[in-house]
């Protein structure tokens, strides 16, 4: 095997759409997989409500299944699910084992869409890609399977994507901070993801104005969708906005994509930007100047870059990007990291493998003196006794429940962290 990776940050395809359903609000996700491979998958996925996380139905792939096919189990798992677990969508996902075998997995679930219920197939067989391939299929597959085309538009509705749930660690609270600030400025925000929403909101998708998706890469072919279909226009934001200077570009460069009152957005700026700036005032004298690396998925790096840089007055060192981008998505981040209020600019790579960053991170140890990582990254902050803040995935440290850094407020939460850790 000539390329392999040490301890991956993000999982399989898998893993990332059970991520999608377990947080999609009353959704129960089915897998078709083998018994190991349904509870590693599911085993770090906690949902707020049944069916999620160890509860996943599965169908339990054996060697009989192997052999002679896996489809009446399957069947007999769905049923057994209807039965005995109310949901308002079921999800069937394959694992690796049914999609090597080629059970004919979605004319099964068109048999139950026939009975009127709301049940979808998304093929995720692990060997597809990883958690983020799971999202994008996820979310795609869900609007071609019950996104209808509508004559109503509703004035002033966005759709939010590209916050990933799981795979993001502080995922719900970066979404509650962006929703409370465009609701403020009068927007009406499908997340699918919070404020118990779900299939129904997705299937009201097509009457937005807006989407919004915070990643300079992700969903290329949902935007597609929902532009040729819907005629909805997609406006891109690289990374989360987090601090009072990316979060008001933010705002303005939404202003122009969708019509917002220009006196209520530089009054909410003001207000905002007031609240947090009378914040910094009480850490003044706590200030440090950091010397910092930061490790992580596309949407951390470039988030935490910008308010430690334009907001705080950081040094950065070198900036390691986890996520599998594209090659055409790599120019694009790293032109937002050069571009930023430096007197230095990082280096940037793009790395995932655990020991690699751990070398990388040991030959700077000398000018170093923060690291911004994963638990994987706590392991050589330890060692080389520096100080290390968890704000990526995987993170084994602490129980995260709405906590986040997006936005105006969700800055004062990663100062917290920061100032906790020393």
């Amino acid at each position: 095997m000539k390329n392999y990776v040490e301890n991956p940050r993000s999982l399989c395809a898998l893993n990332g759409a059970i991520g999608v359903f377990s947080a999609l609000g009353k959704t129960i996700p089915i897998l078709h997989a083998g018994p190991g491979c349904g509870l590693q998958a599911s085993i770090g996925v906690k949902s707020g409500y049944i069916g999620g996380g160890t509860g996943c139905p599965s169908s339990n792939m054996f060697e009989k299944e192997v052999v002679f096919g896996g489809i009446n189990r399957l069947r007999e798992t769905i049923e057994g699910t209807l039965e005995i677990m109310e949901g308002d969508l079921y999800a069937v996902l394959t694992g690796c084992t049914s999609g090597i075998i080629g059970d004919d997995v979605e004319n099964l679930v068109e048999e139950f869409k026939k009975k009127d219920i709301q049940i979808a197939y998304i093929e995720t067989s692990g060997f597809k890609g990883d958690s983020y391939f799971g999202y994008e299929v996820s979310l795609t597959e869900l609007v071609k399977q019950f996104v209808k085309k509508s004559s109503e538009k509703e004035a002033k509705t966005v759709n939010v994507f590209g916050i990933v749930p799981t795979q993001d660690i502080t995922w719900k609270g970066n979404l509650e901070e962006i929703t409370r600030i465009l609701k403020k400025l009068g927007l009406k925000v499908n997340t699918f993801f919070t404020e118990n929403q779900g299939i129904e909101n997705i299937k009201a998708s097509s009457k937005a104005e807006l989407n919004i998706v915070f990643s300079s890469w992700l969903l290329k072919e949902l935007s597609e969708i929902y532009k040729d279909e819907f005629d909805i226009n997609t406006f891109r934001y690289e990374g989360l906005p987090i601090g009072p200077t990316a979060t008001s570009d933010f705002i303005r460069r939404l202003a122009k994509h969708i019509s917002i009152d220009e006196k209520l957005i530089e009054s909410i700026i003001k207000e905002e930007e007031d609240y947090v700036y009378s914040y910094y005032e009480y850490i003044n004298a706590m200030i440090k100047t950091y010397r910092f690396i930061i490790v992580g998925d596309s949407n951390t790096v470039l988030g935490l870059n910008r308010f430690l840089v334009n907001d705080y007055g950081q040094i950065p060192l070198i900036s390691i990007i986890t996520d599998d981008v594209p090659k055409e998505g790599r120019e694009e981040i790293e032109n937002q990291l050069n571009n930023l209020e430096y007197a230095r600019k990082p280096e940037i790579i793009f790395e995932n493998d655990k020991w690699k960053i751990s070398e990388i991170i040991r030959e700077a140890q000398d000018e170093a003196t923060l690291i911004l990582g994963s638990s994987f990254e706590k392991e050589i902050g330890i060692e080389l006794d520096i100080v290390t803040i968890v704000v990526s995935n995987p993170s084994t440290e602490a129980l995260i429940l709405n906590k986040g850094y997006a936005g105006y407020r969700g800055c004062l939460t990663f100062l917290e962290d920061l100032y906790d850790n020393n």
